[in-house]
């Protein structure tokens, strides 16, 4: 229509402040006088000819949770006694041409020429700002890097640099005071002060350890273990400072872990890196690529995995080397497919002046008198043009972070190193404390800031553990221990239909895992037995069991025309897959085939359970067996028996985004989950390709999957109506993106419950409520109860239900941690849940105690789960969307490390790239080939109503 803003046509839509409207005034509001509520500023959004008034800032806490115990809990943040209020002087730095390098940048502000000339108490960001307590012109110096390490400046060449320090604007700390007291809002001028109290506190942890963003690893006393594959890992303290309930700033500190490069020799990195059980084998490697660029890189993986260790940073030690020689620092560029033998220079004898054609080996022994052990290895390049050494002399410089991802048994390794119990990680936080040593940082004393070096204790509250209802008068009572067992208890809801029309494949590998027929017949016997013990309802309880080849694609196939052959007119209800290991790559190729080619839920197994039958394992695939035949295992016992928790029809939504490791050319995947019962149970899932690294889910996405889903819900639970209260709960996002849940990701889910409401000729619409939640386990919060009491367990965990809403949350805003999990290892870390909107106007106590309850209704475990249900059911269908992506299985992983890499070397070649970088997206059929792919998912078949069921658990 002429005159309207429909952004479902492309347009944006339009977002007004209040007061900025047609017609409405625009005058200033007073401030509000000390201890009033601020204001909550609403922005008015247009579109689709319908007007929505959203929040502009999250919503503020409402009131406390009065349910449950009181309990006193220990948290590792840190109360600041005292800040500064005076105006502290910003500057802008600039370095260079602005486009150095932040290991340069850091050397010349580090430099003595340079803290000579401005003077002590500069506090600098490593990048472009700087801060003072005392005002300044702008001034500009030049510094001479070669005069500061004493070292003759070659002819045609500088290490000169310019630095340009000018006013940028002052900072007012009393501001954050403000902020605290209730007096201003979250502005710029607070989020400057706090900024700047931040990067003060890294000043002197990053001159005596390694930095890392906010974390700081000590060179020496810092605990570490080798990891394989060229790196350690090291255990550091972490630290950031935060505004906090009670009108406070405090420190979180926590134990951090990460993996460095190992500061050794090259060679034995590169051994690791590689994967060869001896050092001599990656010469020979090499020897059988030295024809071209093109033969080397697609007949070896070897130098591809070498290629992690490009930008290296090394030094050179050698027999007869000079001091001067040893201080300076190399950076690999490339390993040359020659070796010390190979590689040939023309050498000036400085005595004849007369100049001969030499090989490295050659060089070092002659002038150096230094026996090259490994001369076979080869050559590495660095970024000094002309400049290469033999790999067996050089030795990696400490501090220098491992940047990709861990393979599986790195993982594993890193897991089990970075897991402790929680006295040996508060022991660790304490000593990290000590390291910091707060009380004599000369920085904090000078700008007026003193952090308490004791824990912050708060008044936390134990909610009341809910009974577990399963089928008939069967329930459990887990209390605090967060645990109960299946044994004599049956599901909730068995299957929706007699389960007749299955059957079941084993895949054999050779090997001690290889299953026999009858040793498949006799557990699924057992199976069967078990599942009908569990009130599963099952006729056909011999299905046919066969052998499938190797090839997963041709099994799958095999075992769904054998059961439709048995029960003609019929597709299979579920297909049992007994595989002989771990393989990824196979179970992704049976899930896609059997989701995406056939339409049917499938389970699969290791033999290696299956040999062992185990009635707890057993039990186990089994709540994930029923809950994918429409099942149901438990709910909260005590609750509304339509609505559960709830008091009106009700839906609940749940969304994650996940990604690919950094340097992935894999799309990110976007996943929703919708509730498809009335009491929180079941949840039906649907999953797209989200773009590369991009976290807001797309309008088009989210119309394509939550319209489906949505007129399911209204079919078969909602009598044809919309719900009344919507339920949105959202994983993954970080503080700078929750006012884009709010404008954007809600925006469009109103405009297809509008769209829904308007087919159906109702105005159910506009008596809707929408509840938004943020839930977030990406922080470094820990609770550490007092021993002994009712909310700690036998390991110094807190116990399911421990709840924290002051001192470490947010001053003003709707935001609470809960503990709602039975830690199994390590130390438990709680949900961090963050209220953007209620509209349900709820009180704490309902709410949280809701999500609290929920995660006991989880539908594959006897524990309740950390995160709340439909979040953690989205994780998962997010996880299985890889196996629906766009490309053949026998492509592999495309997440693979080494698998890309190869694909874009032999992509390189094939446009005749020798010797460029593979970074340069100048090159328009280099760009074509490497930017990321986002093509969108297979599509499931539904012919089997799979997209209502729970496919992916």
């Amino acid at each position: 229509m002429p005159g309207s803003n429909n952004s479902l046509n492309g347009e944006p839509p339009v977002l007004r402040p209040p007061g900025t409207g047609p017609g409405e005034p625009n005058e200033p509001k007073p401030l509000p006088k000390r201890g009033d509520p601020l204001p909550e500023p609403r922005n008015i959004i247009i579109t689709d000819g319908h007007q929505y008034d959203l929040p502009a800032t999250c919503i503020h806490r409402p009131g406390f949770n009065t349910s449950g115990t009181a309990v006193a809990v220990n948290i590792n943040s840190y109360p600041i006694e005292r800040f500064g209020n005076g105006v502290i002087c910003q500057y802008d730095v600039l370095i260079g041409s602005g486009v150095e390098k932040r290991g340069l940048i850091t050397a010349v502000w580090n430099s003595k020429l340079l803290q000579d000339q401005i003077g002590p108490g500069w506090v600098f960001d490593g990048n472009r700002l700087a801060w003072h307590l005392k005002e300044h012109q702008s001034k500009q110096y030049t510094i001479d890097l070669d005069v500061e390490q004493g070292v003759v400046t070659k002819p045609g060449r500088s290490n000169s640099h310019k630095v340009q320090i000018r006013p940028s604007t002052k900072i007012n700390l009393s501001a954050i005071q403000g902020y605290l007291d209730g007096k201003m809002s979250m502005d710029n001028a607070v989020l400057q002060a706090i900024d700047f109290f931040d990067h003060l506190m890294r000043v002197t942890p990053s001159k005596i350890m390694w930095p890392v963003k906010r974390s700081f690893y000590h060179p020496k006393l810092a605990e570490r273990i080798p990891m394989g594959g060229g790196m350690e890992a090291v255990k550091g303290i972490y630290q950031t400072i935060r505004v906090a309930h009670g009108g406070k700033l405090v420190v979180n500190v926590d134990v951090s872990n990460t993996c460095f490069w190992g500061d050794w020799p090259v060679h034995i990195i590169a051994r690791q890196v590689v994967g060869l059980g001896t050092i001599l084998e990656i010469g020979t490697h090499y020897q059988k690529t030295k024809e071209s660029f093109r033969d080397r890189e697609k007949t070896s993986l070897t130098m591809a995995r070498l290629m992690k260790m490009r930008k290296l940073r090394f030094h050179v030690d050698y027999r007869g080397i000079s001091d001067k020689m040893k201080k300076k620092t190399f950076i690999i560029k490339d390993f040359s497919y020659q070796n010390a033998y190979d590689w040939m220079f023309d050498y000036k004898d400085r005595e004849t002046e007369v100049v001969t054609r030499m090989s490295l080996r050659d060089y070092f022994l002659k002038t150096y008198e230094h026996h090259l052990e490994f001369a076979t290895l080869p050559v590495v390049e660095t970024m000094t043009k002309g400049v290469a050494f033999p790999m067996e002399i050089c030795y990696s410089r400490p501090a220098q972070r491992y940047p990709f991802k861990l393979d599986s048994e790195a993982t594993a390794r890193m897991i089990k190193f970075a897991v402790t119990r929680p006295p040996e990680r508060r022991a660790a936080i304490e000593e990290g404390i000590r390291r910091l040593d707060w009380a004599n940082d000369r920085y904090l004393k000078n700008y007026g800031l003193k952090p308490v070096p004791q824990m912050q204790e708060t008044q936390a509250r134990l909610l009341v553990p809910p009974v577990v209802q399963f089928g008939g008068t069967g329930q459990q009572k887990p209390g605090t221990s967060g645990r109960w067992r299946l044994d004599g208890q049956k599901f909730l809801l068995p299957n929706k239909k007699d389960l007749v029309a299955w059957g079941v494949s084993f895949i054999n590998t050779v090997g001690p895992t290889m299953m026999e027929e009858g040793i498949a017949s006799n557990f699924i016997r057992t199976f069967v037995n078990t599942y009908k013990g569990h009130g599963g309802v099952v006729s056909n309880t011999v299905p046919l069991i066969i052998e499938s080849p190797r090839d997963e694609a041709v099994g799958c196939l095999d075992l769904f025309k054998a059961i439709v052959a048995k029960h003609p007119g019929t597709k299979p209800q579920i297909m049992v897959f007994m595989l002989s290991g771990k393989d990824s790559l196979c179970y992704e190729r049976i899930k896609k085939s059997c989701d995406c080619r056939f339409g049917v839920v499938s389970q699969c197994m290791q033999n290696l359970h299956v040999k062992r039958s185990q009635g707890q394992y057993i039990s186990n695939v089994l709540m994930k067996f029923n809950a994918k035949l429409g099942g149901t295992t438990a709910r909260v016992a005590g609750k509304n028996k339509d609505y559960g928790h709830f008091k009106v029809p009700t839906m609940i939504m749940g969304a994650d985004v996940s990604h690919a490791a950094p340097g992935s050319l894999q799309p990110s995947m976007a996943a929703v989950t919708v509730m498809m019962d009335k009491i929180g149970c079941r949840y039906a899932a649907a999953c797209e390709t989200n773009g590369h690294r991009v976290e807001m889910i797309t309008q088009s996405n989210l119309m394509s999957m939550l319209t489906p889903l949505f007129t399911e819900w209204m079919s078969n639970y909602g009598l044809g109506r919309l719900p009344l209260h919507f339920y949105y709960f959202r994983d993954g996002v970080s503080e700078a993106q929750y006012q884009h849940v709010i404008q954007q990701e809600l925006k469009y889910i109103k405009m297809i419950w509008r769209k829904l409401d308007n087919e159906g000729k109702g105005s159910s619409f506009e008596k809707m409520r929408f509840t938004v939640v943020v839930a977030s386990k990406r922080h470094h919060i820990r609770f550490f109860p007092k021993e002994r009491t009712s909310a700690c367990d036998k390991n110094g965990n807190p116990c399911p239900g421990v709840l924290v809403e002051r001192d470490v949350t947010h001053p003003f805003e709707y935001d609470f941690y809960l503990n709602s999990h039975s830690a199994i290892q390590g130390t438990a870390r709680p949900t961090h849940y963050h209220v953007l909107l209620d509209e349900a106007k709820m009180n704490p106590t309902e709410l949280q105690n809701m999500i609290y309850e929920h995660c006991y209704q989880y539908m594959r475990s006897t524990t309740p789960v950390s995160m709340f249900p439909a979040i953690y059911y989205a994780h998962l269908a997010s996880k299985r969307a890889v196996c629906h992506e766009n490309k053949p299985m026998s492509a592999g992983h495309k997440s693979n490390e080494e698998q890309q890499r190869r694909q874009l070397i032999e992509l390189a070649e094939r446009i005749n790239l020798e010797g460029k970088k593979m970074s340069a997206h100048k090159d328009e059929k280099l760009r074509r080939f490497t930017e990321p792919e986002s093509r969108p998912l297979v599509k499931m078949i539904n012919d089997n109503q799979i997209l209502w069921s729970m496919w992916y658990i």
